[in-house]
C-alpha cells in the first residue's frame, strides 16, 4: 500500500532586515555643509614628511633643463661625479605649514647661473606649494660643478 503524502508547506522566510545607511561624516569641500557633516578644521590635520618634499624637489629639479645633480661630498671631497644624470640632493625642514629647502646641484655650462637657479628656486615654491599646500619659504640653492655635455672635454688616455 503506498500512502500518498502531501507536500509540506514551508513557513513564510522573513527578509533579513535592512541596514541603514552610515551617515555622512565627510564631503568634499565645495559642496555645501549639510548636518551631521564634521566642520573641516575639526577633521584632524595632515603632516607631510621632509622626506616627501625631498623626493619631491629632486624629481622636480630633475625635469628642469640644464641642471644636473651633485655627487655625495665627504669633507668637501666629491664621491663619484657631479653629472646631469645624478639626482640633485635636497634637504627640506617643515614647521608646521611652511617649508624651506637647501637644494644642492650641478648646472651644465655654458647656461646662466644666476637664471638657472632663478628657475629652479620659481620651479620648487610653485610646484611643491601646488602640490603640497605648503608655503615654502626659503629655497637656498648651492652649485657645487658646472658640468660640459661636450664630449671632446673628457679625459682620453693617450
Amino acid at each position: 500500500m503506498t500512502v500518498a503524502v502531501p507536500p509540506r508547506a514551508e513557513p513564510p522566510r522573513a527578509e533579513p532586515p535592512r541596514a541603514e545607511p552610515a551617515p555622512v561624516l565627510w564631503a568634499p569641500p565645495d559642496l555645501p555643509a549639510e548636518p551631521g557633516l564634521i566642520d573641516p578644521a575639526e577633521r584632524g590635520r595632515l603632516d607631510i614628511a621632509p622626506a616627501v618634499l625631498e623626493k619631491l624637489g629632486t624629481r622636480l629639479i630633475a625635469e628642469t633643463d640644464g641642471v644636473g645633480g651633485a655627487a655625495r661630498r665627504v669633507l668637501g671631497v666629491a664621491l663619484g661625479t657631479d653629472a646631469e644624470d645624478r639626482s640633485a640632493r635636497v634637504n627640506a625642514t617643515v614647521d608646521g605649514a611652511i617649508a624651506l629647502l637647501d637644494v644642492r646641484l650641478s648646472i651644465a655650462y655654458p647656461a646662466p647661473v644666476g637664471a638657472t637657479c632663478r628657475r629652479v628656486r620659481a620651479t620648487l615654491v610653485e610646484r611643491l606649494s601646488a602640490l603640497t599646500g605648503l608655503e615654502v619659504r626659503e629655497v637656498d640653492i648651492t652649485v657645487v660643478a658646472l658640468t660640459s655635455t661636450d664630449a671632446t672635454t673628457s679625459r682620453r688616455v693617450q
